[in-house]
């Protein structure tokens, strides 16, 4: 196993922190909306479910642009990429905080759905050029953990802005934040293209992929081939379920907890950042547990898919008597083992990406693989407010998002099978359920 250099290990340390602060920074921002949810609705005169179109108009956007997306960052780099993504949603969510009408947000919340798709998908590739394959699952865990750090953090800071300064102004901090962290982005990180990497460097991020050509771009060929094998497809239907219930929860947990469990403004800012907390030690453990099944010569595909399948059926089992028990404390002892696994599913889907792909298509992959997940979440927060709406309760909303995340399981098991092999590598595929 040849070492890792200094600049590596800089190198990496670097990016690792860069990506998980604009995560932070990204989740914060989609979190804003949802933390100011009743303060919006009352001064726009909100129906809950104008509320879940509002909130789902942001998923729907960034859905349909990882399409896109994913494409333009194996072409471009994720310097380019993300720190214009980056620049594109804070922009966007400064003029959240000017809008007046429901059409103006429409808008803002499109902008800012478009702005953030690079995100992860430039992380997986990050991941997929920095460090070897067998030590790929331990930072993907770590700059994901950015998606339950950021709503941990959110209802403390964003209820803080929201009663000090006014759910405008809190919009509006947000968005300079997020400026100056594309700009700190764009002057840091360099693409591996871009450095010129000494052999012994080279050899370290390579040596388990003994049939990776040397650096190449995506082409439209490959990337349209990609849709027929069964492994993208498995991972589009799959990630539909890890992201409805992340979404529900992001978007409706301080309602349900306002609105079901009675619960004021303040003491909801702090009690709902349990859960995520839960949340961010299962999506830790993701990498951890992927590289450890892989370091016991399980496949990598396999050493993914486990994970994501345990974590999508814990999920289900504890979100079914958090719907139903009618203590605050057991709801949300069940809400955040529910979160634990839903995240461990979300962080190893992740991992998946980095290892499912040759190097080269891994930004593509990732995008269509968030391109699904979020297409079907995004039906979470609308299906959930026509749900409120009728029942006025989260019940049948929570038994719903169990259903999905059960059915999700069964496709990463029956249907992720194998790698998808480079187009010009002459290496047989051989299943790996």
């Amino acid at each position: 196993m040849q070492a890792k250099s200094p600049r590596l290990k800089r190198i990496q340390w670097i990016a690792l922190t860069f990506l998980t602060l604009a995560g932070i920074v990204n989740y914060l921002d989609r979190s804003t909306l949802s933390i100011a949810n009743h303060s919006v609705s009352q001064e726009l005169g909100l129906s809950a479910s104008q509320m879940g179109l509002l909130l789902s108009a942001f998923s729907f956007a960034y859905a349909f642009s990882q399409l896109p997306i994913g494409v333009m960052l194996d072409r471009f780099g994720a310097r380019i990429m993300l720190g214009l993504g980056m620049f594109v949603w804070s922009v966007a969510q400064l003029c959240g905080g000017l809008v007046t009408t429901l059409h103006q947000f429409l808008f803002a919340r499109i902008a800012l759905g478009i702005g953030e798709a690079p995100q992860f998908p430039a992380g997986a590739k990050v991941v997929s050029e920095w460090f070897a394959l067998r030590e790929r699952g331990k930072p993907t865990g770590i700059f994901v953990t950015s998606s339950t750090i950021g709503p941990a953090l959110a209802p403390p800071i964003l209820t803080v802005l929201l009663l000090n300064f006014g759910w405008r102004d809190m919009f509006v901090i947000m968005g300079v934040l997020g400026i100056a962290v594309a700009i700190g982005w764009y002057i840091v990180y360099r693409n591996r293209a871009d450095i010129a990497l000494e052999p012994a460097e080279v050899l370290h991020l390579t040596e388990d992929e003994p049939q990776q050509r040397a650096e190449r771009r995506m082409t439209f060929a490959e990337w349209r081939g990609l849709f027929g094998k069964a492994t993208t497809w498995g991972m589009i239907f799959g990630f539909m379920g890890v992201i409805y219930m992340v979404w529900l929860y992001l978007t409706w947990l301080p309602a349900y907890l306002e609105h079901e469990r009675h619960l004021t403004i303040a003491k909801t800012g702090w009690i709902v950042s349990i859960p995520y907390l839960f949340g961010t030690l299962g999506m830790l453990s993701s990498g951890f547990i992927a590289d450890g099944l892989m370091k016991r010569g399980v496949a990598p595909i396999r050493s993914r898919k486990w994970p994501i399948c345990t974590g999508l059926l814990g999920a289900a089992l504890f979100t079914v008597p958090a719907a139903f028990t009618p203590n605050l404390a057991l709801a949300i002892t069940y809400l955040s083992a529910a979160m634990f696994f839903v995240n461990m599913a979300s962080g190893a889907a992740w991992a998946l990406v980095s290892v499912a792909a040759p190097r080269h298509m891994v930004a593509s992959l990732g995008s269509i693989q968030n391109f699904g997940g979020y297409f079907g979440g995004s039906f979470a927060p609308f299906v959930t407010g026509l749900v409120v709406d009728r029942t006025h309760s989260f019940v049948n909303a929570f038994l719903i998002s169990a259903a999905v995340a059960f059915a999700a399981a069964l496709v990463y098991m029956f249907v992720v099978r194998s790698p998808i092999q480079d187009s010009e590598a002459s290496v047989a595929t051989v299943p790996a359920i």
